[in-house]
């Protein structure tokens, strides 16, 4: 049996995403990410009533597309039809009366990155050094093989042979994929987009795709790579409801693995929750054998729980959990948090030399690895 590493990493800096998500905090963009939600559920009613038209324009009028298609932080696409009616000296009106009148959306508006973070995103990857590495918020699989085949060369790195992502449900285009050696080959894929909550809506906010992975010697890796709802839109009951929800999801696909008598699993990424929170009971708790890798006594313990921003106890929202087998092959496990901007001056650990400023950084997540040799 092999000996390898397995990783997880949120690389939040590798690609162009939305200038809202770059303030400096959730609270910061809150109202306008609950707008941005909001619009969106409303025009996709299949007809609009009276009170639809008029929170529209309330929303619209919030964020300064009443009178233009783009604002600092939002931006109306109109692609068919008419939508609204801008008439000089009145105020705006909604025109379309329904789903099929229009073709349409409200997304966000896209912040650069500066080459530095991009760079150094690539130093993270080169520095943790897995063989098997799972990408969360990852643009599409093509952003993704380019960073891999250039970025990463760029810096020094070794480029990955196995590249895959599955495009998720996130409006955004933020997703899950996994990146791997020659030697640890993508076997097979299953995606889970269109799992269904109660209510008949897609339950993931990205996916949980498995992957299965042939190790050396022939055994047999499962992956479930994750992105649980994250705590910025929306009421919090709510997002906490959804994030247990795809837990619970999580747990269903897991158990029929171990029903099956696959023994080496791993659920991996970034779960928008911390370890003893309701939302992550169905994979921490309720009669779960998956072990979180921070918990083994070989896991290298900086005095920081938290992989998230500062590292603090509330910031512990990025995750290896272990089937029974794994865990007790795990050699050594730590947080690598070069690529993180500590604290306000970057004085809480090391980082990249080229990191002059939180702009410069590869991500607000540290990268969390773990060594398992059979």
């Amino acid at each position: 049996m092999p000996k390898f590493r397995l990783a997880t990493f949120n690389v939040e800096n590798m690609f162009e995403r939305p200038k809202i998500m770059n303030l400096a905090n959730w609270a910061a963009g809150k109202p306008v990410l609950d707008d941005y939600a909001r619009l969106n559920s409303l025009f996709n009613q299949a007809a609009y009533s009276a009170a639809d038209k008029a929170e529209m324009l309330k929303l619209l009028k919030r964020n300064k597309l009443d009178r233009q298609d783009a604002s600092a932080y939002l931006i109306l696409r109109k692609v068919r039809g008419e939508f609204i009616k801008r008439p000089k000296g009145k105020p705006a009106e909604i025109v379309a009366t329904r789903r099929t009148d229009w073709v349409g959306w409200v997304e966000l508006v896209p912040d650069a990155v500066t080459e530095a973070a991009t760079e150094n995103t690539a130093r993270v990857f080169q520095e943790v050094g897995a063989d098997i590495i799972g990408v969360v918020e990852a643009e599409d699989r093509v952003a993704l093989q380019h960073f891999n085949d250039q970025l990463i060369p760029f810096i020094g790195g070794q480029p990955y042979d196995h590249v895959m992502l599955v495009d998720g449900n996130d409006e955004r285009g933020i997703d899950v994929g996994l990146m791997t050696r020659s030697n640890f080959p993508i076997v097979s894929i299953c995606s889970h987009v269109d799992d269904r909550d109660a209510d008949g809506k897609r339950l993931f906010s990205r996916d949980c795709p498995e992957y299965e992975i042939s190790l050396p010697g022939g055994a047999t890796l499962w992956i479930l790579a994750n992105h649980l709802k994250s705590k910025g839109y929306g009421k919090q009951a709510d997002s906490d409801a959804r994030r247990k929800a795809q837990a619970a999801r999580v747990r269903e696909i897991y158990e029929a693995h171990r029903t099956a008598g696959h023994k080496l699993l791993a659920v991996i990424g970034d779960f928008n929750d911390t370890p003893e929170s309701d939302a992550l009971s169905p994979l921490l708790k309720s009669g779960s054998d998956l072990r979180d890798v921070s918990t083994h006594p070989n896991y290298q313990d900086d005095g920081r729980p938290g992989t998230y921003a500062n590292g603090t106890a509330s910031g512990k929202i990025d995750f290896i959990l272990l089937s029974p087998a794994l865990f007790g092959a795990v050699k050594q496990a730590a947080v690598m948090r070069k690529g993180v901007w500590g604290g306000k001056n970057g004085t809480l650990w090391s980082h990249f030399p080229t990191m002059a400023g939180p702009k410069d950084a590869a991500s607000d997540h540290a990268a969390l690895w773990v060594d398992l040799d059979f």
